[in-house]
């Protein structure tokens, strides 16, 4: 027996990694959290909140504080207030802040990492092995940035207060990317993190007290679209960053035009992935199960779109097929998943419409 047939054979048990340090970190906030404004908690005047689900059960994880318009006002007002201290502690100053971020992150990786499965629905590997210490190293790669910002950058400016709008796929490696850049260059941040999958941003958050980070710098807004609208339209805001779809991007656009914001926006879109007869098949095939299924496909440069030379398009099919057999999809948070729990309802009921659809038409399952 080769390796491809002892492989092919193989059964695997489950191996479940324990979710008891999320269960009690929510548990000893009463599965509620309010908005993070000037380094402190505040109640949303509306009084409400949206539900955050486990999307692999449906389990109820926690009720997240809805900000209206007038706390975006306190928040914004916060960061404003913040920035001149900000800017008065240095380069060295802001470096030292990042880089005890990082070590933080570091220290509570296993608490991020299970918080981020629970909430998202990504497998533990995933988060563990990836999200996680890109997160770290995103905040020691800035703090270095935030170092030599004068020696490196010296005819540049912080913008100052920075709006900051990020999607569920991978809810605390987007913040990372946003916030780690932001706060080197001097800027303060407002940050509404996606209505799916606030919780590893409002950890994130007490990881901002814990270090003593200067009241105001960071501040976290939770809720909807509408909140999202809120802080893209203030005018205490210089700077729109959003990753999310094209669609709320063009409003955005339309949003800050004219304003004299800056606006960076990175969206989804339909990637194609090529083979020619010439490639390393397998390799390929592999390079394609990365491409579309890492993250559940819930990746704005996901390969969506496969492209084959004719001549090997029938061999490349039937591998492509083995291959997604030996696929493992079930419990996120057991170590042997592949790929675990839609998040967004709206693109899971749109993946099951598909699958009805390519049923009524004769396709097997």
């Amino acid at each position: 027996m080769n390796i491809q047939q002892i492989y092919e054979t193989m059964e695997y048990g489950p191996a479940p990694e324990s979710r008891a340090p999320a269960d009690e970190w929510l548990q000893s906030r009463n599965h509620q959290f309010e908005l993070f404004i000037g380094g402190k908690w505040h109640t949303p005047k509306s009084a409400k909140y949206l539900e955050s689900i486990n999307p692999a059960n449906k389990e109820l994880l926690a009720k997240i504080a809805i900000a209206g318009k007038s706390d975006i006002d306190k928040a914004v007002s916060a960061a404003q207030k913040a920035l001149p201290n900000w800017l008065k502690i240095g380069p060295h100053g802001r470096a030292r802040y990042l880089y005890a971020i990082a070590r933080q992150i570091q220290k509570h990786a296993r608490l991020f990492a299970v918080l981020e499965t629970l909430d998202n629905g990504k497998p533990i590997r995933e988060t563990r092995d990836i999200d996680i210490p890109l997160v770290a190293r995103h905040f020691y790669h800035h703090a270095g940035w935030a170092q030599l910002r004068e020696t490196e950058f010296p005819d540049y400016q912080e913008i100052g207060v920075v709006g900051q709008i990020i999607p569920w796929n991978f809810p605390l490696l987007m913040l990372a990317w946003k916030v780690a850049p932001a706060l080197a260059a001097g800027n303060t941040v407002v940050l509404k993190p996606a209505e799916f999958t606030s919780l590893t941003a409002l950890a994130f958050a007490e990881l901002c007290q814990n270090i003593n980070l200067p009241p105001g710098v960071v501040n976290i807004v939770t809720g909807g679209g509408k909140t999202g609208e809120w802080v893209a339209k203030h005018p205490g805001v210089q700077k729109i960053a959003f990753t999310g779809s094209t669609e709320v991007g063009r409003i955005l656009r339309q949003i800050t035009a004219g304003t004299g914001k800056k606006l960076s926006l990175e969206l989804g879109g339909k990637s194609p992935f090529l083979v020619f007869e010439g490639a390393d098949l397998d390799s390929a095939v592999e390079g394609l199960v990365d491409a579309i299924w890492f993250n559940q496909g819930q990746v704005c440069c996901a390969g969506s779109r496969l492209l084959l030379q004719e001549s090997i398009a029938e061999q490349m099919i039937g591998k492509i097929q083995k291959r997604m057999e030996r696929l493992r999809i079930g419990n996120p948070l057991d170590k042997c998943i592949d790929m675990g729990a839609i998040v967004a309802p709206a693109q899971l009921k749109k993946i099951q419409q598909l699958v009805q659809t390519g049923k009524k038409e004769g396709c097997s399952i």
